[in-house]
Parts: C-alpha cells; structure tokens; sequence
C-alpha cells in the first residue's frame, strides 16, 4: 500500500471542512437544522463530525502504530511515543480552552482534543497487544461494561434526587462523575452541571477508536481493493442496524451520552462515507476515472493533510474574532458579519454565508501549507 492512502486523506478533510462549517456560523440562533446538534437523543449530520475523528485517527492506528509493532520495533517504546504524542494533543486542547480568559479557576478541562488525546493513549496497548479479535472484544466488552454501569448505578443528579439508568442532562452517572472529580467550575459553560467530552463517556469513544482499528486493518489486507469497498458498506450497513436495534432496546442514540446505540451507528455513517471515498480514489478499477476523482476531491486532501493543525488554528481564530474589540464595543466577528447582514438574505442563509467565509478562510491557510509542502505533526 502507498505510504499516502488518498481516501483516508480525502475522508479526513471531509471531516474537518464539515466541522469548520457547523462551528463557525454567523449566528447560533440562525442555523439548518442539520448544521446543529440534536438537542439531546438522536442526530443530525453534525452529529457525525467527532465520532468520524476518532474513527479516523483508529484508522490511522494499524498504518502507522501496528505496522511498525509487527516489523519489530519495541511495543513499550513505541507505547511510550504514542503516549507523548497524546499528552501533546490534550496540552493543545487544555490551551485553548484557557484563552482568552487564562482563568485555571474555571478552565474547562474536558474537549474535543483531550477526548481524542485519551482515545489514542487507550487504545494503544490494545493496538500493540491484541490482534483483532481482541480489540474487537475489548470494544465490546467496554460498551457493554458502560451501558451496564449507566442503567444499573444509582446515582444522586444535579438537583440532589437519587435516580438509577436516568438518562437526562446532568442526572446521568456520566455528569455525575465530572461533578465530583471535575467541579462544576471546569465543566462545559453552556451546561454547567454536565459535560459532552466527560471522563465516562470516553469509555465508549475508545470503542469508536477500536472499531476505527478494525476498519484500518482490512484497509491494510491484501483483498483486492473493490472487495474492500464491499465489505466497508457491508459492514457499515450491519452497524447502521445494530445501532437501531440497540436505540429502541438499549439505549437511545445519543452524542452527548455517547451510547454505545451512537457509537454503532456512527461507525457505520463512518464506514458508508469512507468506502464512497475509498471507492472513488482508490478502489476504481479505471485509472482515468480515479485521477479525475483526485482531481476533484483535492481541496479534501488539501485539508485532510494537516487537518490537527487547521482544527486546533480555527478554534484559535474564532476564540480572537469573538473577543478582539476593534471599536471597544463590537466583536471583530459582529464586524465582519454586519456587512453580510446587509445583503438582504434570510438569517439562516446570512449564518450560513459567513460559515463559507470561514471555511473558505482556513481553506486559504491549508492550500498555502499544502503547496509549500509544510505537514505538521503531532
């Protein structure tokens, strides 16, 4: 296999153009209804954008980690590399929620980089020590485990009442924990008594890693590329049900919560949007046809490329356009959006345009570092 596989790249900035779109909008009171969270059960696309991270970067795992564990290079070595290179995420992720108010008295210590530093430092030993059937029963030993301890474990929520399997904002075992171990203070501002990226519901995340592991090994087997496609939308077809399944049995599709009905079927969307990726660029058995797919799916690769870099730089530009004040009264970004205001469109369009700016802004800064060829690594 190329040292460069074009529809994970591709795949990649599919995910990170997605997030800077439903980030960045110009009014969060304005927005497509797919462009937000659901509100608590169920999902829209927006809910696809962090679970397809994780699953990436387990993708991402058998290409580099255990590839290089199986040609000889020392486990606990590479374990410790590994553990560096998660330490450095989370860093990068602690700093930027500490700007621009560099308060550690109500830093929010969990987010989206910290989830997917710990997701990394997890899975690795499982990577390292158990083939495939041990990570796959290591993922289903941990969704089994939280679901168990979530439905079963009687726990006091944020108004004091004891409640057993409640699956509410801030009475679930999930919230519970951050409480006691976090502060309130450290948690998500928005909410206060609970947290998206909580400790416990890491546990399921890291079986969205694993099943992003498993996914990388058959993209490294020596099947013969169509029958890898196939098999991506079989398989993803099969998550896709068992997540159903488990959303009217088990427990509801949540992101939130991160369920294992979630984690199941954001691995399938995962693995349906990778083989269409993985079709078109790599598998396409007509070498003309799979040029003009490069071709145009370049502005994907261009971000999928240095798509850390460009996460963590978008996140430190919307944090300064919101709190830079030009005039000492309006927000550098309430600047730039009056004139988009003014152009007469309805405000979920005008919200949605400065979205495109933004994107089209942090595309500007990935074009530029992909022609001078600078890849930041972590």
């Amino acid at each position: 296999m190329n040292a460069r596989v074009l529809s994970l790249d591709a795949f990649r900035g599919f995910t990170i153009a997605a997030m800077l779109l439903v980030n960045n909008p110009g009014d969060w009171g304005h927005l497509y209804g797919p462009l937000a969270h659901a509100p608590w059960h169920g999902w829209t696309f927006t809910d696809w954008i962090f679970p397809f991270f994780v699953f990436i970067s387990g993708m991402a795992m058998p290409i580099s980690l255990g590839r290089r564990a199986a040609l000889g290079d020392d486990k606990l070595r590479l374990l410790a590399q590994t553990a560096r290179r998660a330490a450095t995420i989370i860093a990068i992720g602690l700093l930027l929620n500490w700007i621009p108010a560099f308060n550690l008295a109500e830093l929010r210590i969990p987010g989206v980089l910290q989830r997917l530093g710990l997701c990394t430092l997890l899975a690795a030993p499982i990577v390292l020590w158990w083939g495939w059937r041990g990570q796959l029963a290591w993922a289903l030993g941990l969704l089994a485990a939280y679901a168990a301890a979530m439905l079963l474990i009687p726990v006091p929520g944020a108004d004091g009442i004891v409640r057993t399997g409640a699956l509410l904002p801030g009475q679930d075992l999930g919230a519970f924990i951050d409480r006691a171990l976090l502060g309130e203070a450290h948690l998500w501002k928005q909410a206060k008594t609970w947290d998206p990226e909580g400790l416990l519901s890491t546990v399921p995340a890291v079986a969205t890693q694993l099943f992003g592991v498993l996914a990388g090994q058959w993209l490294l087997s020596r099947r013969e590329p169509g029958e890898k496609a196939m098999w991506f939308m079989v398989s993803g077809l099969a998550c896709l049900w068992i997540g159903q399944l488990l959303d009217a049995w088990l427990m509801p599709i949540n992101k939130n919560l991160w369920t294992p009905s979630y984690v199941f079927a954001m691995a399938g969307w995962a693995q349906l949007v990778f083989a269409c990726c993985y079709w078109l660029l790599d598998a396409m058995p007509l070498p003309l046809a799979r040029a003009r797919m490069a071709r145009l799916a370049k502005p994907l690769l261009v971000f999928g490329m240095n798509a850390l870099f460009i996460f963590a730089l978008s996140g430190l530009v919307a944090k300064l356009l919101g709190f830079i004040k030009p005039d000492g009264q309006h927000s550098l970004k309430a600047l730039l959006y009056a004139p988009i205001q003014q152009l007469g469109l309805a405000p979920v369009n005008a919200s949605l345009l400065y979205a495109l700016g933004f994107l089209s802004a942090m595309y500007a800064v990935a074009w530029l570092m992909w022609k001078k060829q600078w890849f930041i690594k972590v």
